[in-house]
């Protein structure tokens, strides 16, 4: 199964995930990454990257966050490939901190 980019990634934008994909499956907007399910190969690496814990394996995906494999999928088809980790948003590590991880 592939990975799910969850709301965690919202106002964060870190991209760690994209600096450890092996086939560039992230897509990039102004406030978050989402991944293309079809380009995922499963190899996780982005799981323990995510410094917001806003990745998940689809088949550990919990209930409430099972709309966001539409919103990646969605996503996925209309924004452009990231291949290279970029800064954060500015306020990335206050989300961080808001979201208990830092």
């Amino acid at each position: 199964m592939p990975v799910v980019v969850t709301d965690n990634c919202r106002r964060c934008r870190f991209t760690e995930c994209v600096a450890v994909c092996p086939v560039a499956c992230f897509h990039v907007d102004d406030d978050m990454v989402f991944v293309d399910a079809a380009a995922c190969i499963d190899c996780r690496a982005c799981l323990s990257a995510c410094p917001v814990l806003a990745i998940y394996d689809e088949d550990d995906l919990p209930d409430d966050k099972r709309h966001w494999i539409a919103i990646n999928e969605d996503k996925a088809k209309t924004l452009p490939v990231i291949r290279f980790k970029i800064d954060p948003l500015p306020d990335a590590e206050i989300r961080r901190r808001d979201l208990g991880l830092a």
